[in-house]
């Protein structure tokens, strides 16, 4: 990728891509590019959908909260990761409603539904699920397009590391010729 292109924030400065070295700036750039794509990937999810997936989830079997977290994290395919203090309060919450009951073994709480969580599960059965909903749909799967760009740039860190001029010549043509055709696909109706 040319400077030209790119801005002074890719260049390093001199010595940039094409010098065989890399520039100061090539680490910050990448974490920025990394930052970018996370502001627009973590989706904000709705209010009630931590409880929606809580219930689901524990529907199909009883779960601990970490196994809950990660569980959500899996099915979305990485775009939402409720945290910890998101998950455990909705566990207290839907405890204290009774639709859930918490069983405590070798210090761990495993949590399963109560014959008034089942109904609650059943009543909304036709809903999709919380991890089908919101951006991880409408982006249509918008996680796997910058996870692919940041290993594109890890792999063209590593080549300006560790790479021979000539390496790090085809490293640039062949990036050049990436964002030519990321382009092209824009340009198709």
């Amino acid at each position: 990728m040319s400077a030209s292109y790119m801005g002074d924030n890719f260049t390093g400065g001199s010595g940039g891509w094409g010098q065989g070295r890399s520039g100061p700036n090539l680490w910050e750039a990448m974490e920025q590019l990394r930052g970018m794509f996370e502001q627009k990937v973590a989706p904000r999810m709705g209010r009630g959908d931590v409880r929606a997936a809580v219930l689901s989830l524990l529907a199909e079997k009883p779960m601990h909260g970490y196994q809950i977290i990660s569980e959500i994290a899996e099915r979305s395919g990485g775009v939402w990761k409720p945290s910890a203090g998101s998950v455990y309060p909705t566990l207290q919450l839907l405890a204290d409603e009774g639709l859930i009951s918490a069983e405590e073994s070798n210090g761990r709480k495993t949590y399963s539904l109560t014959e008034a969580g089942r109904v609650e599960v059943e009543a909304s059965a036709d809903r999709p699920q919380p991890w089908q909903t919101s951006s991880s749909r409408e982006s249509g799967g918008m996680g796997a397009l910058p996870k692919a760009g940041i290993e594109l740039a890890q792999a063209a860190a590593q080549v300006q590391r560790t790479g021979t001029p000539e390496q790090v010549k085809q490293a640039v043509e062949a990036l050049d010729e990436a964002r030519r055709r990321l382009y092209s696909i824009l340009a198709q109706d």
